[in-house]
C-alpha cells in the first residue's frame, strides 16, 4: 500500500514539475482562478482551479500525447472523495479514495476484470 501512494504523488509531482518549464495560464473568474499547465512539447499536463492560494475543484491530468492519467477533487488544498489514476498502457486503473486529505482506500481494476485491493 505505501509503494503504491508513493508511485502515485511520483507520477502527480513529476506532472507538476514537468508542466513549469513552459508558462501556466491563469483565468481570474470570480474568487477561482482556473489554471492550465503544460508539458515541454506544449501539451496540457494538468486543468484545474484554485480559491483563496489552495486547490479547490476538479483537477484532471495528462500524459505529454495528451491521454487522461488522473482525475479528482480538491477542497482547500486536500484531496477529497474518489480519484482516479489510469497507467499509461490502459491496462488498468486505480481507483483511490481520500477523506480530508488521507489515504483510505486503494482499488485497482484491469481488463481481466480481476479486482486487487
Amino acid at each position: 500500500m505505501k509503494s503504491l501512494v508513493i508511485s502515485v504523488i511520483f507520477t502527480v509531482g513529476s506532472f507538476t514539475m514537468n508542466a513549469q518549464k513552459i508558462e501556466p495560464k491563469y483565468e481570474k473568474v470570480g474568487e477561482i482562478v482556473k489554471a492550465i499547465y503544460f508539458h515541454d512539447n506544449g501539451q496540457i499536463a494538468q486543468i484545474g482551479c484554485i480559491k483563496n492560494g489552495k486547490l479547490q475543484g476538479e483537477w484532471v491530468m495528462f500524459t505529454e500525447s495528451g491521454k487522461k492519467i488522473a482525475i479528482g477533487h480538491y477542497d482547500e488544498g486536500k484531496r477529497i472523495g474518489e480519484w482516479f489514476f489510469w497507467k499509461v498502457d490502459g491496462e488498468a486503473l486505480r481507483e483511490v479514495t481520500y477523506s480530508e486529505g488521507r489515504l483510505v482506500n486503494v482499488i485497482e481494476w484491469n481488463n481481466s476484470k480481476d479486482i486487487t485491493l
